[in-house]
């Protein structure tokens, strides 16, 4: 039931449709009685930050942000935290009584709770990760194997320039490499990560050696839909040890949570069972 009390938070994309967050949060919110709604927005492809505005003064308390508009979402905000900063891109933006706007990267947060779930014993200090794409995705990925202590983060990405922004954003132990150079990149690789659109429903294949990765890499896709993508699909046949992206999703999803509804979320209630129940249908 909606009230006059009801706190509103919600997630924004271009396109938005695709999104199970609006499932997990409101599954959590049923689960822990909170007078609460998630609900999805798809504001203008070019009028991010305008939609933002009208948001301030907390009628909304805040938002998720996906493609395209992570970079935009740091642009928007009074205040950034640290973790964002570093990764050149928010996912979190929340909204302040008084009209402010703090933004947050909470991706990276996701990315490393996947691992832990799904990689059991996986050590981001055991060697040089690599990540595939230089959009913002890349960026809070690249940034929180950083502030893990990776002692190489790799970025692969089909525009040098692109991959080279990343690197410099992120500092000294990101380094950029072309596409035409990811099997050198990948070599003594400890985790392989596409942080590319390719691989979405429509979007096509990523081309990437995965078999220039050693045999006992981790390679994570964080895509979700569909759930086994093509770059997951071939790490398996190599042997490869696998984490996907409803996993990081979800796990993303948990400060967020805490963010927008003053609680953390009921962790005991199976969102991963809800969400594979609604990517069968």
């Amino acid at each position: 039931m909606i009230t006059g009390a009801t706190t509103v938070a919600g997630v924004a994309g271009a396109p938005v449709r695709h999104s199970l967050s609006p499932l997990i949060h409101n599954a959590w919110l049923a689960a822990a009685g909170i007078d609460g709604v998630y609900v999805p927005f798809s504001p203008p492809a070019d009028s991010f930050i305008p939609f933002v505005d009208g948001l301030r003064g907390g009628a909304v308390r805040g938002l998720n942000v996906t493609l395209p508009f992570k970079e935009e979402a740091l642009m928007a905000a009074d205040d950034v935290s640290p973790r964002a900063r570093l990764a050149g891109a928010a996912n979190l933006l929340v909204f302040s009584p008084e009209g402010a706007v703090h933004a947050d990267n909470t991706d990276g947060v996701g990315l490393l709770h996947a691992f832990a779930v799904q990689a059991p014993g996986f050590d981001p200090k055991a060697g040089p990760v690599v990540i595939l794409g230089a959009g913002g995705a890349a960026r809070g990925a690249a940034a929180a194997f950083v502030d893990a202590g990776s002692p190489q983060v790799r970025i692969v990405n089909r525009t040098l320039m692109r991959a080279e922004q990343v690197a410099g954003t992120v500092g000294e132990a990101a380094v950029p490499y072309p596409l035409d150079k990811a099997a050198e990149a990948m070599a003594g690789a400890v985790a392989v990560i596409n942080a590319t659109s390719a691989g979405l429903s429509g979007q096509g294949e990523l081309d990437a050696p995965l078999e220039a990765a050693p045999a006992g890499a981790v390679a994570m896709d964080m895509v979700y839909k569909p759930l086994r993508t093509p770059f997951l699909a071939r790490a398996e046949a190599l042997g490869l040890r696998t984490v996907d992206g409803l996993e990081m999703l979800i796990g993303q999803a948990i400060p967020s949570f805490e963010a927008f509804f003053g609680r953390r979320p009921p962790v005991e209630t199976d969102v991963r069972a809800i969400c594979l129940e609604a990517l069968s249908q």
